[in-house]
């Protein structure tokens, strides 16, 4: 047996106390608060009302979701699970995104069908990307959480989760909310069905 060397000295040892946490799930809320916010402002801006309320009850049913799970496996929350949050945000809003692009245009394309009968065409239509898109993705997310090791393992497995409900929350949160509110399908008076930067290229 080797004995143990007597000269070791530790240079600095760090501990996360209860303040420096507070002050991090501060920072967390207003990270995702002000990145939904933006959300809330852009999807308006290029479609409804709507549609801007739809896209964000899916994002913070990403969002709640993916805090619970770790919750309830009492997996550590640090600074790179935010990243993932944030990063989560931005996969199911451009998920959400092409189905409401979708849904726009066969709005005009079927002007006498029923709101919720153009949902489904719109969502069928866009359903094989979608699917495409997020299995490619967990691909990649499976091997660097099998492979990749203890560092950056909690932030991949939150993107594993955040991928799946981001997934069907685009196709059935978000759609669900449109057909409950309902959509402005009058387009008379403009050729648009949105504000301003309606037209902007995605």
């Amino acid at each position: 047996m080797q004995k143990a060397v007597p000269d070791i000295k530790f240079v600095s040892v760090e501990s996360v106390g209860p303040k420096v946490s507070g002050e991090l799930i501060q920072t967390a809320a207003i990270a995702v608060v002000l990145a939904i916010g933006a959300v809330l402002v852009y999807i308006w801006l290029r479609f409804e009302w709507q549609f801007a309320l739809g896209a964000v009850a899916a994002l913070v049913h990403d969002v709640v979701l993916t805090i619970g799970i770790f919750s309830e496996l009492q997996i550590e929350f640090d600074l790179a699970i935010i990243a993932a949050l944030l990063t989560i945000v931005g996969y199911s809003l451009n998920d959400t995104v092409v189905v409401f692009d979708r849904v726009r245009e066969n709005l005009r394309k079927y002007k006498k069908k029923p709101l919720a009968e153009v949902l489904n065409i719109s969502i069928n239509e866009t359903l094989s990307r979608t699917v495409m898109t997020s299995v490619t993705t967990l691909l990649a997310l499976i091997s660097l959480y099998v492979l990749g090791g203890d560092v950056i393992r909690g932030f991949v497995f939150a993107m594993i989760w955040g991928v799946i409900v981001g997934t069907y929350s685009s196709v059935f949160v978000a759609s669900t909310i449109l057909l409950y509110l309902g959509v402005k399908r009058d387009w008379t008076k403009t050729n648009d069905g949105g504000g301003q930067y309606a037209n902007i290229d995605a």
